[in-house]
């Protein structure tokens, strides 16, 4: 099984402790960012992420404005935005922004696990 390098982006406690758990088993590692300028700065220094799990409402920058940064330099890591929002057109707007797909909190966490797969089978 590949274990990932997954970059968690979200600014509050308990849902970053949450996503931590659910990709705990197939982490290689696992790193925290909790703003949008954070995340963007961590990828620029840490190119071999595999997987960002993006929060789009946070401080300083928003999810859809660090992941275009972070598209800017880098092409290929998997990001998955994860939101409260749940309406189509947010959807749409964080696959305009980058990302690679999109989940609506809250998820169950097989639910976030199969999407993962899907694009990096671990």
């Amino acid at each position: 099984m590949k274990k990932l390098k997954i970059l968690i982006v979200e600014d509050e406690e308990t849902s970053d402790t949450y996503l931590s758990i659910v990709v705990k088993e197939i982490s290689k590692e696992i790193f925290h960012a909790k703003t949008g300028m954070e995340a963007v700065a961590y990828c620029q220094n840490h190119p071999d992420i595999d997987l960002i799990l993006m929060d789009i409402k946070m401080p300083e920058m928003s999810g859809y404005h660090a992941t275009e940064k972070i598209r800017a330099f880098n092409k290929e890591v998997v990001i998955i935005a994860q939101t409260a929002f749940a309406f189509p057109s947010d959807r749409k707007k964080a696959l305009a922004a980058g990302c690679t797909d999109y989940i609506s909190k809250p998820f169950h966490k097989d639910e976030l696990i199969k999407m993962i797969d899907n694009y990096l089978h671990f």
